[in-house]
C-alpha cells in the first residue's frame, strides 16, 4: 500500500444548517424502518381520536375498561395490563410518550431486532403495571399513608412498557451510553414516583426493575456490576444526579393533586400561590397573618413571582458547574444542601409537639425520613466523589464573580433598607431600622420561607411595595447569571499568563519530545533571569517535580537545571526532573545529582519510512486489511470533530477507564482533557457507517516555530472494533506526517518500562522493574513497550535526576501522587495489596 493510499484524510467541519440536516437525516430513515415504533405510534394517534381521547385522556367508563389498577383487576379485567398500552392520560402525555418512542423505538429495534423489542415492551407493560399496582395494595395493606391515596386511581399510557424497554436496550450499548440511560431510566421515573406520586409512576418504577432484571437474565450479565467511570464521566453523571433533584419540584408543581411522598414539604423548594382558604385562614389567626398572607399573593402577581422557583433553579446552575468539574459548584451545592437539611431539622423540631399531638411520633419520624433522605443522600453522593470536582477558577475569574454578587448583595440590600427607611410610613407597622434589617431575610428567600422567619413590616405603599417585589429578584438574577456565566466559562490554565509565555518560548525554541506536556494544566513554571528558558514543575508536598526537560534558548537549557535547584532551595522544596533525556542528565550530573531510568522514549524516523520487508509483514497486514473493510484514517481536533466523532470518542475511552483496576493516571500520560488543545490533531479510524474503531492523539514537537515532529499520547480502540486498528492508526499517522515533511514520530514512554541493554542495574533500578511487571496486569506498561516494538523505532532512554538520596522516599510518593491524584485510600489499600502479593 502506498502513503498516498494510506494517509489520513483531513475533512473540513460541518457547520450550522448543514450539520442540523445530516443529523436528522439518519434519524428519519431509521424511523421509516423501524415498524414497531410507526406501528405504535400510529396506534397511539388513531385510537387516542377515535375514542375521543386526546384531549383529556378516556372518559370515565372508558379509563374503567381499559385502564389498569386496583379497582380493575379487583373487579376482573385481566385484559387492562395490555389495553392500558393504547392510551395516554392527556394530550400532554400523549405529545411525551411520542417524542420518547420516536427516540428510543428505533435504536431498540436496531439494536434488539423488531421481534426482540415487541416483546421486551408488551411484557414490561403487563410485569410493570401489574407489579406496581401489587406494590400500591401491599402498601395500603400495611397503612402507608400515601398509597392509600393512589388505591383508587386508575392508569393508562405505555410508559411501563417504554422504561422497561430502555433498560433492556442499555445492555446493547457502549459502557458509557449504557450508565447514562440506565441513570435516566431509574431516575426519572423514581423522581415523578417521589414527587408526583400518582400510579403512573408506582408503574414506571417497576418496569425499569423488570427490565433491568430481564436484560440480566436475557444476556446473561450481573444486573449489578460496578464499572470504573472516568472523572469527565462521574461530573456528568453526578450532575445529572442533581439536576433531578431540581426537575423533580417543579415537575410536581404541574400537577395539581401531586401527592408524592417528597412533595410533603415541597413548598421550600417551589413555592407556592396561597388559596383563598389559606388566606382567609391566616386572616382569621391574626392582622399580622393576614397582611403577610396578602403580600404574598399580591407578590405572585408581579415579577417577583420568579422567586418562586429559586432552589431548583439554584440547583440546576450548580449542576452546570458539577458537569465542569468546577470545586467552587462543588462547595456551593453542599453548602445549598447543608442549608436544607438545616431548615427541615430546625422545622420539624419546632413543630414536634403539633406533629406528635396530631399523627403521633410515627408521623414526625414519616416526615423525616421522606424530607431528608433526598439532600442527605446527594451530600453522601457529593462526598464520595469530591475529587473528581478539582477544577479550579482563574483567580481574576473568582474576583470578579465574588466582586459581582458581593456588589448586587450590598446594593440590594442597601437600596431595601435606605429606601424603605426613607418611605417608612409605607409599611403595615411603620418601618424601623431594626424592623427592615429584620426583613432582609424575606428579600432574598422564596415566598414559602416567610411563614418561617420573625416579624418584619409589611410594605403596603406603592414605593415600599416595588422594593419588596424587585430587591430579592435582582439580586438573584444577577448572581445566577454570573455563575451561570462563569462556570461555562472555559477553565483556562491554573497559571494561564506564564503558560503562554512558556508555550511562546516552547514553539519559538523547540524542546523533547514530551515538552508539550508541560502545557497541560496543573503545571506552575520557573523561568531564568533573563526569561530564555523555562521549567515546568508541580509542587506535591516539598518536592518540586517537573514534567520533561527544560526548554528554551539553547544555550540557555543547561544553566536552567542549576537556576531552578536554587530556587527550589530558597524555598524549601526538592526538585525532581522527570522523563529528561540524556542532555538534562549531563547537566544534572555535573551538579554531583543522582539518577534513574524510568521509561523508554521509542522515535520513528520518517524521512526514509517505508513498510517493506518482512520485519514490517504486520504492519502492511493492518493497512490492507483495513482497506478490504473500508475503514479509513481521518485527521481531526476535538473541539471541530463531529458530535457523532466526539461522543464515540468518549464512549470508547470510558470503556477503557472501566475495565481497569485502578484509576486513570495522568501526569505523562493524557485522557480527554488533553485533547481540547487545538494544537492537537486526532486520528480516528472509522468505517463507512461512521464507526470509530479506535483512535490515536498526537501532540507537536516543535523546532524553529513549527513542528519537527510528533509524539503519540492518546490511545483508544473499540473492544468490538477492527483488532489491527491501532498498528493501521499509527501507520497511517506516520505516512501522513511523512508527506507533511516532519522528520520523525514519537511513540512517547512507557513508564516503568524499559529495554534490556545489558547494564548492570541498582537496587533502587531492580525494584522499578519489580513495579512494572507488578502493575503489568492492571496498566500493561511493559505490553505497550512490546506492542511499540513493531514500528522499529530507535529507543532512547529516559530518566530521573535528583540531588539528595535521603528525599527518594518523598520524591517516589510524589511521583505516585501525580500520576494517579485520584486515588482513594481503598484503591490505595487494594495497590499495596497487588505490590506485596
Amino acid at each position: 500500500m502506498s502513503a498516498a493510499d494510506a494517509a489520513p484524510v483531513t475533512p473540513q467541519p460541518e457547520r450550522g444548517l448543514q450539520r442540523t440536516l445530516r443529523l436528522l437525516r439518519p434519524h428519519a430513515a431509521q424511523l421509516r424502518s423501524a415498524p414497531l415504533t410507526l406501528a405504535l405510534l400510529v396506534a397511539l394517534w388513531v385510537i387516542g381520536a377515535a375514542t375521543g381521547s386526546l384531549g383529556t385522556g378516556p372518559d370515565h367508563d372508558l379509563l374503567e375498561q381499559v385502564g389498569v389498577g386496583i379497582p380493575t383487576l379487583e373487579a376482573g379485567r385481566w385484559w387492562t395490563p395490555f389495553s392500558s398500552l393504547l392510551w395516554c392520560s392527556g394530550i400532554g402525555a400523549y405529545v411525551v410518550i411520542s417524542l420518547l418512542l420516536a427516540v428510543l423505538g428505533p435504536i431498540s429495534e436496531r439494536r434488539l431486532g423488531s421481534p426482540l423489542a415487541a416483546a421486551v415492551l408488551v411484557v414490561g407493560q403487563v410485569l410493570g403495571t401489574l407489579l406496581g399496582t401489587g406494590a400500591v395494595r401491599l402498601g395500603v395493606s400495611a397503612d402507608l399513608g400515601w398509597t392509600k391515596a393512589i388505591q383508587d386511581q386508575i392508569a393508562v399510557s405505555p410508559g411501563a412498557g417504554l422504561v422497561a424497554l430502555a433498560a433492556v436496550l442499555s445492555y446493547r450499548l457502549s459502557l458509557l451510553w449504557r450508565r447514562r440511560l440506565r441513570l435516566l431510566a431509574v431516575l426519572v421515573p423514581l423522581v415523578l414516583m417521589l414527587y408526583v406520586g400518582h400510579l403512573q409512576g408506582v408503574q414506571r418504577v417497576a418496569g425499569v426493575l423488570v427490565g433491568l432484571v430481564g436484560g440480566a437474565l436475557l444476556y446473561r450479565r450481573r444486573l449489578v456490576r460496578p464499572h470504573r467511570a472516568s472523572h469527565s464521566e462521574t461530573r456528568v453523571l453526578v450532575a445529572l444526579c442533581l439536576a433531578a433533584a431540581a426537575i423533580g419540584p417543579l415537575v410536581a408543581s404541574l400537577y395539581q393533586d401531586a401527592i408524592g411522598p417528597f412533595n410533603t414539604v415541597g413548598d421550600l423548594y417551589f413555592s407556592h400561590v396561597p388559596s383563598s382558604a389559606e388566606i382567609a385562614e391566616a386572616c382569621a389567626s391574626s392582622a399580622t397573618d393576614c397582611a403577610r398572607a396578602h403580600s404574598v399573593d399580591r407578590f405572585f402577581d408581579s415579577p417577583g413571582r420568579l422567586m418562586a422557583a429559586l432552589v431548583p433553579v439554584l440547583l440546576l446552575v450548580l449542576a452546570e458547574g458539577l458537569r465542569r468539574g468546577l470545586r467552587l459548584a462543588w462547595w456551593l451545592a453542599v453548602i445549598t444542601e447543608l442549608a436544607w437539611v438545616g431548615v427541615l431539622a430546625w422545622l420539624l423540631s419546632d413543630n414536634y409537639d403539633s406533629f406528635a399531638r396530631d399523627g403521633g411520633v410515627s408521623l414526625l419520624f414519616e416526615l423525616i425520613g421522606e424530607a431528608l433522605l433526598l439532600p442527605v443522600a446527594l451530600l453522601v453522593l457529593q462526598w464520595v466523589t469530591r475529587r473528581s470536582f478539582d477544577q479550579r477558577l482563574p483567580h481574576r475569574d473568582t474576583a470578579r464573580l465574588a466582586a459581582v454578587v458581593g456588589g448586587a448583595l450590598v446594593l440590594c440590600c442597601g437600596a431595601y433598607v435606605g429606601i424603605g427607611w426613607l418611605v417608612r410610613d409605607q409599611y403595615e407597622p411603620d418601618a424601623t431600622l431594626t424592623g427592615l434589617l429584620a426583613g432582609l431575610p424575606a428579600e432574598l428567600l422564596p415566598p414559602s420561607y416567610n411563614d418561617l422567619l420573625p416579624g418584619y413590616p409589611i410594605a403596603v405603599g406603592g414605593t415600599a411595595q416595588a422594593l419588596e417585589i424587585y430587591c430579592g429578584v435582582v439580586f438573584w438574577v444577577v448572581t445566577l447569571v454570573a455563575l451561570l456565566l462563569a462556570f461555562r466559562r472555559p477553565v483556562l490554565h491554573s497559571d494561564a499568563e506564564d503558560a503562554a509565555r512558556a508555550r511562546a518560548l516552547l514553539v519559538a525554541h523547540g524542546g523533547s519530545t514530551l515538552s508539550f506536556i508541560s502545557t497541560w494544566d496543573g503545571n506552575h513554571y520557573w523561568f531564568d533571569e533573563q526569561g530564555r528558558a523555562a521549567v515546568p514543575y508541580r509542587v506535591i508536598a516539598t518536592v518540586a517535580l517537573t514534567t520533561g526537560d527544560p526548554f528554551g534558548e539553547p544555550a540557555a537549557r543547561g544553566r536552567a537545571v542549576a537556576g531552578f535547584a536554587r530556587y527550589c532551595d530558597a524555598r524549601g522544596w526538592t526538585p525532581c526532573f522527570y522523563s529528561v533525556t540524556p542532555e538534562t542528565l549531563a547537566a544534572a550530573e555535573e551538579l554531583g545529582w543522582r539518577s534513574l531510568q524510568v521509561a523508554e522514549d521509542t522515535v520513528v524516523a520518517l524521512p526514509e519510512l517505508a513498510f517493506t520487508g518482512k520485519k514490517w509483514q504486520d504492519i502492511r497486514t493492518s493497512l490492507n486489511k483495513a482497506g478490504k473493510q473500508g475503514i479509513t484514517a481521518e485527521w481531526w481536533t476535538y473541539h471541530e470533530a463531529p458530535i457523532a466523532i466526539r461522543e464515540q470518542i468518549r464512549s470508547i475511552s470510558e470503556e477503557w477507564v472501566s475495565d481497569k483496576g485502578l484509576p486513570e493516571m495522568g501526569f505523562t500520560l493524557g485522557g480527554l482533557a488533553e485533547l481540547s488543545d487545538p494544537a492537537v490533531r486526532v486520528l480516528v479510524a472509522v468505517d463507512a457507517d461512521r464507526t470509530v474503531h479506535g483512535l490515536t492523539s498526537w501532540m507537536p514537537v516543535y523546532g524553529e516555530g513549527q513542528p519537527v515532529g510528533w509524539t503519540l499520547d492518546f490511545m483508544r480502540r473499540r473492544s468490538e472494533g477492527f483488532r489491527g486498528v491501532m498498528e493501521f492508526l499509527i501507520a497511517s499517522a506516520a505516512l501522513g506526517f511523512k508527506e507533511e515533511g516532519a522528520q520523525f514520530l514519537s511513540l512517547s514512554g512507557a513508564p516503568l518500562a524499559r529495554s534490556d541493554r545489558g547494564e548492570p542495574s541498582t537496587a533502587l533500578q531492580r525494584m522499578l522493574d519489580w513495579m512494572g511487571k507488578t502493575l503489568e496486569p492492571v496498566y500493561g506498561f511493559r505490553s505497550l513497550l512490546a506492542f511499540k516494538a513493531k514500528f522499529q523505532p530507535e529507543y532512547r532512554p529516559m530518566y530521573m535526576v535528583y540531588p539528595d538520596p535521603a528525599a527518594l522516599g518523598s520524591i517516589t510518593r510524589a511521583i505516585g501522587k501525580a500520576y494517579l491524584p485520584h486515588l482513594t485510600p481503598a484503591q490505595g489499600v487494594r495497590l499495596m495489596r497487588r505490590l506485596s502479593a
